[in-house]
């Protein structure tokens, strides 16, 4: 129960419960898996137990989504800044990352010792980079906030998939162009999550440097210098890696390489599920409208948003990029996707299977209307013929 001032200054009490307070903990289970699959595997003697994590986040979460089912419960707005105050949820946050840094440690260390088959070997990576993707969430959460030591965090835990330009180009440049052609981590309708990767990673790393050399660039310095934070993201997972590798030889390197790219990559099947197809239209100044609850998908599946915090709740997200986990809204007018991400990233990984679900919903969502959607260039016009679209 949460207590409020009214503006007469008399004490109100405010009768709402976070029913998910306690379930926001599950979300450090998932970084404490590789320790849970060294022991498992060691005390069983059995290899599968390496693999243990991909069937629990690819398995039992989109079972648990369509089990349990939504909540789309929304906190009254008497009590968001009480709930954003309350540090307990800023803790479920903040002890991932030593989770997630000991279980990087404790992979290298396992590596780098020879005693693990080739399949084993393929399974810690697995594990240890899904984590990592899992962190890069995480580093979303924290980069948000204006305390400086949540910002650091962010940095911190984005080292380890070497994607630190995330936090200059997601805050700077996605939420600015956000369900635009120029965004390129806003996937177009027609567009293979295998044909929006190449395209997001790149586009991404090359705005962040944009990014950061014209705001050095008002301040009469050059791209190449300390104060580049691309160039300071960049050195803090050099420096990651050399101490590694220092500590637990060259044999390690490989499998750092392999779960940072496992990492990166769940972040992009996210990027690329969030805002399939949507489209701010132009006003008439030519300017891109304001960024609306129609411009991401949204689910409130409870499973996946407690290992998420709350990212499913994208537009309330795009609307408050400040907003804690804890206080982000469900709006009834965002589009809704049909099951948590969990699930979703199943479909985006096999494009005939997520074209099978999601186009419908898309065109029912701009009433059949292709040109209102954010049409992929190179298979728009066959996409309007097929679809009988364009006018």
């Amino acid at each position: 129960m949460a207590e409020t001032s009214n503006p007469l200054g008399a004490r109100s009490q405010v009768a709402w419960r976070d029913g998910k307070r306690y379930l926001w903990l599950l979300g450090l289970v998932l970084p404490a898996f590789p320790f849970a699959a060294w022991g498992l595997a060691t005390l069983t003697g059995q290899g599968f137990f390496w693999w243990l994590l991909p069937p629990v986040v690819f398995g039992l979460i989109p079972m648990l989504d369509l089990l349990i089912g939504k909540d789309s419960d929304n906190p009254p707005d008497s009590v968001l800044a009480w709930l954003e105050s309350d540090r307990y949820y800023r803790w479920c946050t903040y002890l991932f990352l030593p989770l997630q840094y000991a279980g990087l440690v404790l992979a290298c260390r396992l590596w780098s010792q020879g005693d693990l088959s080739v399949a084993d070997r393929a399974g810690l990576t697995l594990t240890v980079g899904i984590v990592a993707g899992f962190g890069i969430n995480t580093a979303h959460e924290l980069g948000h906030k204006k305390e400086g030591l949540e910002r650091l965090l962010a940095r911190i835990a984005l080292a380890q998939t070497c994607y630190g330009h995330f936090y200059i180009e997601h805050n700077r440049g996605h939420h600015v162009r956000v369900a635009t052609p120029e965004d390129p981590a806003s996937s177009r309708f027609g567009q293979s999550f295998w044909r929006f990767l190449p395209r997001s990673v790149h586009g991404s790393a090359r705005s962040a440097w944009h990014l950061e050399k014209q705001r050095l660039g008002r301040l009469g310095k050059s791209p190449y210098t300390p104060h580049n934070d691309v160039l300071g993201a960049w050195a803090m997972s050099a420096v990651l890696f050399a101490a590694l590798i220092a500590v637990f030889g060259v044999d390690v390197l490989p499998y750092l390489v392999v779960q940072a790219v496992i990492g990166f990559c769940l972040l992009e099947v996210v990027n690329y599920l969030e805002h399939y197809g949507l489209l701010r239209q132009r006003t008439a100044s030519g300017r891109y409208e304001r960024c609306t609850p129609q411009h991401s998908w949204n689910s409130d599946d409870i499973a996946s948003n407690v290992f998420l915090y709350h990212l499913q709740r994208h537009s309330d997200h795009h609307a408050n990029p400040t907003r804690r986990y804890q206080a982000l809204r469900h709006f009834e007018e965002s589009p809704q996707l049909p099951t948590g991400y969990a699930g979703m990233i199943l479909l985006a990984v096999v494009p005939p299977l997520w074209r099978r679900v999601m186009d419908p919903r898309l065109l029912a969502h701009y009433d059949g209307d292709l040109t209102r959607a954010n049409v992929h260039p190179r298979t728009g016009s066959g996409l309007f013929t097929r679809r009988g679209s364009r006018t």
